[in-house]
């Protein structure tokens, strides 16, 4: 009994510290101590088209963004102004700025130290290591001699950083030969993948080869790390403090402030922009862009022909490319009886068979392809594993407790918490993905969690009956429970993502909310669902606008009342996805294209932001890819 106790006082401190973090919350505008750019290369003039390309500016424009920035009244700052400022030595100027070039290439030696003389404007030039020892590129650009970068480095105003060793290159991450980042990649072997701990020695040796090297290339140890592709995380930030670099830069969209050194977001500087596309950039940091989302099943995709399941993938990566969708729900667990439950994953993990590894290869091809962001779709609670009885979700039905269908893991239980969080880490280890969508099981209702443990943790920690006839009896005490059975489960999600986090820490999240508990908010009493919940604890509450699914007699009448509630609260038409059905289940037939355009037409015009659709069917083209590229394409 004691050991349970302990758990629960445990478990009641984790809610308490994860409720605060959670609190941190959006108030609408961002709060920003200074805004850091990243730039590559300038040339001369707009003369090449390698696929790097885009990275590139011309002298002039950079000139020109300089100029503006001073015309602006931003002041550009340095490092050591950073460092001063949070250990509260001086205070930040207003519209700070700070530059930052990487890759060491010889351009910011003939282009931008000319530049930077003139202004006076302090900048930090990032260097990788293997290059800079074999005087080579990749893109076969010139790069800055070691001499050049001892000239820069006595000019005073440039900041030498590490771009780490041999860091700037990708690695074979499965058996079809794709390549992720160095720096937060499990290497694949050919019979499996790189351990933790090789892992661990290949970054931290790859950084402090670097540091070790700046020294003895210009006499300064580099302080700051900057990470290639701005990929990172809580391993190779651990390496980094121990060589000596502190602060660490990744990118980013959205200005910083002085809690955000560890790891400074960056807003790259692509495109060459002119000066009305750069103030632009300066103003909304990128942060206005709103999510035009397709929730894609791998099982769609999936195919025991290996050679269909890849000509399955490239059509799904043509057809979004062509779409206008800038955002993928991409599947990761196989549920090919469709009852929402996990059998088998999709990425390799150490709790679930593998019914393929799929899910990062496609991600792969979808982000390098059609440049969308891809979120990995997962199930909160239902996998299906044979494991304890106990671990499972319990309802109170006949007058006994008995496991509920649809089994799900529950949260209330230590050993079902651990094995679901494994999951989501295993996902982090070996995929590269920008965020989480939180699937629609994540739910307990008014007869649900009735199993020992759950009932227990609502005595201890929440002060309710353990008798449940009791706690049925009072319709204050169950909404009482459904109220805390609601944070409970959006702070079971915090931890899943804290746990994803510490591998990919840049990662946004989204969860799917059914639409009743939003339209008649008494109803979270049978759902353990709330929009104001969810708008805390995520970047997206993914609503079900699904009409037809809820057999509404008038669906255009039934989504502007959705939206309107949506609208009522704060940011909720900020944070919210309205996620269409385009299917009828209940008919099993699609929704006709005429019917889908006139509700993304309705959702469009009474201020819905976010946008997306389910089902995406690539063998029917359904929804037509025509009229999404009509739909959602920017004009």
């Amino acid at each position: 009994m004691i050991a349970h106790c302990n758990f629960y006082i445990r478990f009641a401190l984790f809610l308490g510290c994860a409720l605060a973090a959670a609190a941190r919350a959006e108030t609408g505008a961002p709060i920003a101590d200074f805004i850091a750019l990243n730039y590559h290369d300038v040339i001369s003039e707009r003369a090449y088209a390698a696929p790097d390309a885009r990275y590139a500016v011309t002298a002039k424009n950079l000139e020109a963004q300089f100029a503006w920035l001073k015309n602006n009244r931003y002041t550009v700052i340095d490092i050591q102004t950073l460092l001063d400022a949070r250990n509260g030595k001086q205070t930040l100027p207003d519209k700070a700025v700070l530059l930052s070039f990487d890759d060491g290439y010889l351009s910011f030696y003939t282009e931008v130290l000319p530049l930077l003389k003139t202004y006076r404007y302090p900048a930090t030039l990032a260097v990788v290591g293997s290059w800079l020892e074999s005087r080579h590129a990749p893109n076969q650009r010139a790069l800055m001699s070691a001499g050049q970068l001892r000239e820069v480095v006595k000019s005073g105003l440039v900041e030498i950083a590490s771009h780490g060793y041999d860091l700037h290159r990708g690695v074979i991450v499965n058996a079809h030969g794709d390549y992720q980042s160095a720096a937060t990649a499990r290497a694949f072997l050919g019979d499996g993948y790189e351990s933790e701990e090789n892992y661990r020695k290949r970054i931290f040796q790859a950084l402090d080869k670097s540091a070790e090297q700046l020294f003895q290339t210009v006499g300064i140890r580099p302080r700051v790390m900057v990470w290639p592709y701005g990929d990172y995380n809580a391993v190779t930030l651990e390496a980094a403090k121990r060589a000596g670099m502190p602060l660490t830069m990744g990118l980013g969209d959205g200005g910083n402030t002085l809690a955000d050194l560890g790891a400074i977001k960056r807003l790259i500087v692509t495109d060459d922009p002119d000066i009305p596309q750069f103030a632009r950039l300066m103003r909304e940091q990128r942060l206005d862009q709103t999510l035009r989302v397709a929730q894609v099943d791998m099982d769609y995709l999936y195919d025991d022909d290996e050679e269909q399941a890849e000509r399955n993938i490239s059509a799904l990566a043509d057809r979004i490319e062509a779409s206008g969708v800038n955002t993928v729900f991409l599947q990761a667990y196989a549920d090919p009886d469709g009852d929402g439950g996990g059998d088998q994953l999709y990425f390799p993990n150490r709790r679930l068979p593998v019914r393929r590894d799929l899910f990062n290869r496609v991600a792969l091809r979808l982000r390098s392809q059609a440049k969308v962001k891809v979120y990995a779709w997962l199930p909160i609670m239902a996998y299906r594993a044979s494991l304890p009885a106990e671990w499972y979700v319990h309802e109170w039905k006949d007058d006994e407790v008995r496991p509920a269908p649809k089994s799900r893991l529950s949260p209330f239980n230590p050993q079902a918490r651990q094995f679901i969080g494994d999951i989501y880490e295993d996902l982090a280890v070996h995929c590269d993905f920008d965020g989480i969508l939180f699937h629609d099981d994540g739910i307990l209702s008014d007869f649900e969690d009735a199993s020992a443990p759950a009932l227990t943790f609502g005595h201890d920690v929440w002060g309710l009956p353990t008798d449940f006839e009791t706690l049925r009896a009072d319709a204050g005490l169950r909404m009482t429970w459904a109220r805390h059975k609601t944070e409970l489960l959006a702070q079971f999600t915090d931890y899943l993502t804290d746990r994803v986090k510490y591998y990919r820490p840049y990662i946004k999240t989204a969860r799917n909310l059914f639409a009743l508990p939003v339209i008649n908010q008494s109803s979270e009493e049978w759902y353990a669902q709330s929009l104001a919940t969810f708008l805390t604890h995520y970047d997206y509450a993914a609503v079900e606008a699904m009409p037809f699914m809820e057999q509404a007699e008038n669906p255009q009448a039934w989504l502007q009342n959705l939206l309107n509630k949506v609208a009522a609260h704060p940011l909720g038409l900020q944070k919210t996805l309205f996620e269409l059905q385009t299917v009828d289940w209940n008919q099993q037939q699609p929704v006709p294209m005429a019917v889908f355009i006139e509700q993304v037409r309705l959702l469009e015009k009474n201020g819905a932001r976010h946008i997306g659709y389910y089902p995406d069917n690539v063998h029917a083209d359904h929804p037509n890819r025509q009229a999404l590229e009509n739909l959602f394409k920017p004009n």
